[in-house]
């Protein structure tokens, strides 16, 4: 099992987008910090006031956004797109077909981003 942990800007605002993909919450540790799971991957959403958002020595601020993502498989894009628009989910691109099927770039509430793929069906 592998577990990420991405920076949120609020944990409350995240959940219903999170869950339009199929996460569950498994722990809850006040209003800054969920536990969440899907398949073989736990998901940590950390939010401001916990222990991975505060400042580094050197200064440098950790924050939500970035080009580097978890992968979630999905069966149909399409379904899971509109899953993720009642979420008010913004998308960074429209779907992108490569030799192993498709893939496109959503955000979650605070701009982390999640690849939707969809392997080809042979």
């Amino acid at each position: 099992m592998a577990t990420v942990r991405y920076l949120v800007k609020d944990v409350d605002a995240s959940l219903p987008f999170y869950e339009a993909l199929g996460f569950k919450v498994t722990e809850r540790w006040g209003p800054p910090f969920v536990m969440l799971t899907r398949a073989d991957l736990n998901l940590w959403l950390s939010g401001p006031g916990t222990s991975a958002s505060k400042p580094l020595q050197s200064g440098a601020i950790p924050e939500p956004g970035g080009w580097n993502r978890i992968v979630v498989e999905v069966k149909s894009i399409e379904e899971a797109m509109r899953a993720l628009h009642s979420t008010g989910a913004r998308f960074r691109s429209d779907p992108i077909q490569g030799p192993g099927g498709k893939q496109v770039l959503t955000e979650d509430p605070s701009g982390n981003p999640i690849e939707l793929f969809e392997a080809a069906h042979e």
